[in-house]
């Protein structure tokens, strides 16, 4: 069963590298499936078997990228706030150098297949809607409300667009070309923004 499992996981790497490697040289509207499956070397059926759609290709990591924020306040310490687990995952990811970030010249080219695509710009944004109910829904089960408080809702659409802010920050230095240490110091301090809105889940 291990083996399988490995062998699934490559096969699913292999098909988003390939398509990957296609949307930056050809961009995202300009590629067919089709296309993806014949460099991965896999029928088009095996890859919509793993990516239902041709979006999927691209944010082949987006199931992370939904739930990123909700794992944070569900795995959180007893003592710890929602808000406190956020920005412990974000300071974690800044010192760890998450990939996701973008802290990195190449990331430059991800963000321009994405500006280049209506189509992916659109998906971006079903995803940051999408972490934002999840974490919505974190909150509330952790702090035990109902329904009709809409404190949980509240506290994640601030927590969220902090997220949000922070990473177009990062974006928007590194694409000016900043230096990765300065900006990683002056995201890193801009990230108490998190502990303002604490009060928001009280």
């Amino acid at each position: 069963m291990a083996l399988r499992e490995e062998k699934k996981r490559a096969t699913r790497l292999a098909i988003a590298d390939a398509a990957l490697g296609l949307f930056v040289a050809h961009g995202f509207d300009r590629v067919t499936v089709a296309e993806v499956a014949e460099a991965a070397k896999v029928s088009i059926n095996t890859v919509f078997n793993y990516f239902p759609t041709k979006e999927d290709l691209f944010f082949d990591r987006q199931d992370e990228v939904i739930n990123r924020l909700a794992v944070a306040v569900r795995q959180r310490a007893d003592d710890e706030s929602p808000a406190a687990a956020v920005r412990c995952l974000f300071m974690d990811e800044l010192r760890q150098h998450e990939p996701t970030l973008g802290l990195s010249a190449d990331a430059t080219t991800f963000w321009r297949v994405i500006d280049a695509s209506p189509a992916l710009q659109a998906r971006q944004r079903l995803l940051g809607e999408q972490a934002e109910a999840a974490l919505a829904e974190a909150i509330a089960e952790s702090v035990g409300t109902t329904e009709r408080d809409i404190r949980p809702r509240l506290l994640a659409a601030a927590l969220a667009g902090i997220d949000r802010a922070l990473h177009a920050e990062i974006r928007r230095r590194v694409t000016a070309g900043d230096s990765v240490n300065s900006v990683r110091r002056d995201i890193g301090k801009a990230a108490a923004a998190f502990d303002a809105v604490a009060d928001l889940g009280a």
